[in-house]
């Protein structure tokens, strides 16, 4: 089995969320593992969230099943049922088309990271807390709208 070398990948900040959306998540760094793996059928990323920084607006998928599994440091997980500490060694799932918003937020004083895989056809979904949505032609409002911004590959 290859090993891959998280480190050696470039590590990035980007995001497309159109401001004032985009400030929440500058704070998140990520390494993405499946393109450096040849992998073409799932998403995987390497995440670090500093002190603040949320994972991404509270969202959810259609057609995309998502894991997460906590390494090191916690984080609040924030979902439609209520707010539950993740630590180190916990793992998350959220089945395609289930409605859950849900996103990290690390409220500690020190860095925490995670892996998140993602399978299935991307095929949008929704931001239940803010007005805005994401399909094949990229972020717009929930009216259709598009936003003046890209999604990072």
């Amino acid at each position: 089995m290859p090993r891959i070398d998280i480190e050696a990948l470039p590590q990035t900040n980007a995001t497309g969320y159109p401001a004032p959306f985009d400030k929440a998540v500058s704070g998140r760094w990520y390494r993405r593992l499946a393109p450096a793996a040849g992998l073409t059928a799932m998403g995987a990323s390497h995440v670090v969230l500093k002190p603040g920084a949320w994972s991404s607006q509270r969202h959810w998928h259609r057609g995309e099943d998502e894991l997460l599994v906590m390494l090191t440091g916690e984080a609040v997980l924030i979902e439609n049922s209520g707010r539950t500490v993740i630590q180190a060694g916990d793992v998350c799932a959220w089945p395609a088309d289930s409605e859950d918003g849900h996103h990290l937020v690390n409220e500690s004083e020190a860095d925490c990271s995670f892996i998140a895989i993602s399978a299935g056809p991307d095929n949008g979904g929704d931001y239940p807390d803010i007005d805005m949505i994401w399909n094949e032609a990229g972020y717009a409002h929930k009216d259709g709208t598009p936003y003046e911004t890209e999604r990072p590959a």
